[in-house]
Protein backbone atom coordinates (compact mmCIF):
# COMPACT_ATOMS: atom_id res chain seq x y z
CA UNK A 1 0.00 0.00 0.00
CA UNK A 2 1.41 3.38 -1.03
CA UNK A 3 0.83 6.00 1.62
CA UNK A 4 0.53 9.64 0.30
CA UNK A 5 -0.39 12.75 1.99
CA UNK A 6 -1.76 16.23 -0.15
CA UNK A 7 -0.59 19.54 0.80
CA UNK A 8 -2.47 22.25 -0.98
CA UNK A 9 -4.01 25.48 1.10
CA UNK A 10 -7.48 24.81 -1.84
CA UNK A 11 -9.70 22.63 -0.05
CA UNK A 12 -10.97 21.92 -3.61
CA UNK A 13 -7.81 20.58 -4.70
CA UNK A 14 -7.49 18.06 -1.92
CA UNK A 15 -10.67 16.93 -2.15
CA UNK A 16 -9.64 16.08 -5.86
CA UNK A 17 -6.66 14.12 -5.20
CA UNK A 18 -8.55 12.32 -2.17
CA UNK A 19 -11.47 11.46 -4.42
CA UNK A 20 -8.84 10.28 -7.21
CA UNK A 21 -7.05 8.28 -5.12
CA UNK A 22 -9.63 6.78 -2.62
CA UNK A 23 -10.53 4.90 -5.34
CA UNK A 24 -7.24 3.32 -6.15
CA UNK A 25 -6.91 -0.43 -4.41
CA UNK A 26 -3.19 0.35 -3.82
CA UNK A 27 -3.08 4.17 -2.07
CA UNK A 28 -4.28 5.11 0.26
CA UNK A 29 -4.40 8.99 1.80
CA UNK A 30 -2.86 8.95 5.11
CA UNK A 31 -3.50 12.71 5.19
CA UNK A 32 -5.03 15.76 3.65
CA UNK A 33 -3.94 19.77 4.82
CA UNK A 34 -3.17 22.76 4.39
CA UNK A 35 0.52 24.11 4.73
CA UNK A 36 0.76 25.41 8.19
CA UNK A 37 -0.30 21.97 9.27
CA UNK A 38 1.50 19.77 6.70
CA UNK A 39 4.48 19.22 8.56
CA UNK A 40 2.81 17.86 11.94
CA UNK A 41 0.76 15.97 9.84
CA UNK A 42 3.53 14.15 7.55
CA UNK A 43 5.66 13.53 10.79
CA UNK A 44 2.25 11.65 12.01
CA UNK A 45 0.95 10.02 9.28
CA UNK A 46 4.12 8.91 7.67
CA UNK A 47 3.82 8.87 4.14
CA UNK A 48 5.85 7.53 1.91
CA UNK A 49 4.54 10.11 -0.94
CA UNK A 50 3.88 13.51 -0.26
CA UNK A 51 2.05 15.74 -2.97
CA UNK A 52 2.96 19.59 -1.96
CA UNK A 53 1.69 22.55 -3.38
CA UNK A 54 4.63 25.44 -3.51
CA UNK A 55 2.27 28.74 -2.83
CA UNK A 56 0.55 28.48 0.17
CA UNK A 57 -0.46 31.18 2.99
CA UNK A 58 1.01 30.27 6.65
CA UNK A 59 3.95 28.46 5.24
CA UNK A 60 4.92 27.79 1.92
CA UNK A 61 5.79 24.29 -0.15
CA UNK A 62 9.67 25.34 -0.60
CA UNK A 63 10.13 25.70 3.58
CA UNK A 64 8.04 22.53 4.13
CA UNK A 65 9.91 21.12 1.60
CA UNK A 66 13.65 21.82 3.14
CA UNK A 67 12.19 20.91 6.49
CA UNK A 68 11.40 17.27 5.38
CA UNK A 69 14.49 16.94 3.95
CA UNK A 70 16.49 17.33 7.70
CA UNK A 71 14.93 14.14 8.23
CA UNK A 72 16.80 10.87 8.47
CA UNK A 73 14.44 9.22 6.13
CA UNK A 74 12.24 11.84 4.55
CA UNK A 75 9.10 10.89 2.28
CA UNK A 76 8.89 11.18 -1.09
CA UNK A 77 7.80 14.99 -2.44
CA UNK A 78 6.48 15.79 -5.52
CA UNK A 79 5.95 19.14 -6.17
CA UNK A 80 2.10 20.20 -6.88
CA UNK A 81 2.24 23.52 -9.61
CA UNK A 82 0.42 25.66 -11.70
CA UNK A 83 3.56 25.76 -13.46
CA UNK A 84 3.92 29.98 -13.69
CA UNK A 85 7.75 30.47 -12.21
CA UNK A 86 10.64 29.02 -12.64
CA UNK A 87 12.19 30.63 -9.88
CA UNK A 88 10.30 27.89 -7.59
CA UNK A 89 11.43 25.02 -9.91
CA UNK A 90 15.22 25.63 -9.45
CA UNK A 91 15.02 25.68 -5.36
CA UNK A 92 12.60 22.76 -5.61
CA UNK A 93 15.25 20.73 -7.59
CA UNK A 94 17.68 21.85 -5.45
CA UNK A 95 15.92 20.97 -2.43
CA UNK A 96 15.68 17.44 -3.37
CA UNK A 97 11.83 17.39 -5.27
CA UNK A 98 11.81 14.33 -6.97
CA UNK A 99 9.00 14.98 -9.49
CA UNK A 100 6.47 17.78 -10.91
CA UNK A 101 3.22 17.11 -11.40
CA UNK A 102 0.47 19.81 -12.78
CA UNK A 103 -2.59 19.93 -10.52
CA UNK A 104 -4.99 18.79 -13.78
CA UNK A 105 -2.60 15.79 -14.16
CA UNK A 106 -4.83 13.53 -15.74
CA UNK A 107 -6.25 11.33 -13.25
CA UNK A 108 -6.05 7.71 -15.01
CA UNK A 109 -2.30 8.81 -15.48
CA UNK A 110 -2.08 9.54 -11.35
CA UNK A 111 -1.84 6.23 -9.83
CA UNK A 112 0.64 5.30 -12.04
CA UNK A 113 2.95 8.58 -11.31
CA UNK A 114 2.46 7.80 -7.68
CA UNK A 115 3.61 4.27 -7.64
CA UNK A 116 6.78 5.26 -9.75
CA UNK A 117 7.92 8.16 -7.19
CA UNK A 118 7.19 5.01 -4.05
CA UNK A 119 9.22 2.88 -5.92
CA UNK A 120 12.16 5.43 -6.26
CA UNK A 121 11.74 7.00 -9.69
CA UNK A 122 10.91 10.32 -10.71
CA UNK A 123 8.26 11.98 -12.44
CA UNK A 124 7.40 15.09 -14.57
CA UNK A 125 4.27 16.22 -16.08
CA UNK A 126 4.27 16.32 -19.81
CA UNK A 127 3.31 19.92 -19.32
CA UNK A 128 6.42 20.55 -16.66
CA UNK A 129 8.91 18.65 -18.34
CA UNK A 130 7.87 21.03 -21.48
CA UNK A 131 8.49 24.25 -19.54
CA UNK A 132 11.55 22.74 -17.80
CA UNK A 133 13.63 21.83 -19.67
CA UNK A 134 12.42 25.43 -22.17
CA UNK A 135 13.15 27.56 -18.86
CA UNK A 136 16.25 25.56 -17.85
CA UNK A 137 17.79 24.55 -21.29
CA UNK A 138 17.96 27.99 -22.74
CA UNK A 139 21.21 28.16 -24.49
CA UNK A 140 22.95 25.94 -22.71
CA UNK A 141 22.29 22.45 -24.18
CA UNK A 142 26.29 22.44 -25.23
CA UNK A 143 26.73 22.88 -21.42
CA UNK A 144 25.19 19.91 -20.74
CA UNK A 145 26.54 17.52 -23.43
CA UNK A 146 30.08 18.38 -21.88
CA UNK A 147 28.93 17.59 -18.45
CA UNK A 148 27.38 14.53 -20.09
CA UNK A 149 30.51 13.44 -21.75
CA UNK A 150 32.54 12.60 -18.13
CA UNK A 151 29.74 9.96 -18.52
CA UNK A 152 31.14 6.26 -18.88
CA UNK A 153 29.03 4.30 -21.88
CA UNK A 154 27.17 2.11 -19.20
CA UNK A 155 26.47 5.32 -16.66
CA UNK A 156 25.09 6.80 -19.92
CA UNK A 157 22.80 3.74 -20.64
CA UNK A 158 21.55 4.36 -16.98
CA UNK A 159 21.24 8.20 -17.10
CA UNK A 160 19.05 6.96 -20.08
CA UNK A 161 17.15 4.97 -18.32
CA UNK A 162 16.65 7.62 -15.30
CA UNK A 163 15.16 10.06 -17.68
CA UNK A 164 12.31 8.11 -18.19
CA UNK A 165 11.51 8.16 -14.78
CA UNK A 166 12.31 4.66 -13.46
CA UNK A 167 13.37 3.10 -10.53
CA UNK A 168 16.69 1.30 -10.07
CA UNK A 169 14.87 -1.82 -9.65
CA UNK A 170 13.42 -1.40 -12.88
CA UNK A 171 16.53 0.45 -14.15
CA UNK A 172 18.19 -2.87 -13.47
CA UNK A 173 15.64 -5.05 -15.13
CA UNK A 174 16.22 -3.53 -18.32
CA UNK A 175 20.08 -3.34 -18.47
CA UNK A 176 20.76 -6.50 -16.84
CA UNK A 177 22.14 -4.95 -13.95
CA UNK A 178 21.68 -5.36 -10.35
CA UNK A 179 19.99 -3.05 -8.37
CA UNK A 180 23.03 -2.81 -6.26
CA UNK A 181 24.87 -1.67 -9.15
CA UNK A 182 22.35 0.42 -10.39
CA UNK A 183 22.59 2.69 -7.55
CA UNK A 184 26.47 2.73 -7.87
CA UNK A 185 25.84 3.84 -10.93
CA UNK A 186 23.97 6.64 -10.25
CA UNK A 187 25.85 7.95 -7.63
CA UNK A 188 28.43 8.46 -10.03
CA UNK A 189 26.10 10.05 -12.07
CA UNK A 190 25.09 12.56 -9.81
CA UNK A 191 28.37 13.21 -8.79
CA UNK A 192 30.23 13.53 -12.19
CA UNK A 193 27.33 15.61 -12.96
CA UNK A 194 27.51 17.52 -9.66
CA UNK A 195 24.18 17.56 -8.51
CA UNK A 196 22.37 15.88 -5.94
CA UNK A 197 19.37 14.53 -7.36
CA UNK A 198 17.99 12.27 -9.80
CA UNK A 199 15.41 14.95 -11.36
CA UNK A 200 18.23 17.23 -11.72
CA UNK A 201 20.47 14.32 -13.67
CA UNK A 202 17.27 13.80 -15.33
CA UNK A 203 16.96 17.54 -17.08
CA UNK A 204 20.48 17.58 -17.88
CA UNK A 205 20.17 14.39 -19.75
CA UNK A 206 16.76 15.84 -21.26
CA UNK A 207 18.98 19.21 -22.43
CA UNK A 208 21.80 17.54 -24.27
CA UNK A 209 18.87 15.36 -26.23
CA UNK A 210 19.85 11.75 -24.71
CA UNK A 211 17.28 9.19 -25.86
CA UNK A 212 17.04 5.62 -24.95
CA UNK A 213 17.85 4.17 -27.98
CA UNK A 214 20.52 6.35 -29.00
CA UNK A 215 22.91 5.34 -26.04
CA UNK A 216 25.87 3.60 -26.43
CA UNK A 217 25.43 0.82 -24.62
CA UNK A 218 29.52 -0.30 -25.34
Amino acid sequence: MIRVAVVDDEALVRSGFELILGAVEDIEVVASVDGVAAVDAIRASGPDVVLLDVRMPGRNGLDILDELQTWDDPPVVAILTTFDSDDYIARALRSGAAGFLVKDTDPEQLPMLLRSLSAGGIVLSPQVSRTLVGGFARSADREAARRLSGLTGREQDVLAALRTGASNTEIGEALHLSRATVKDHVSAILGKLDVTTRLEAAIIAERAGVRVDETDHA
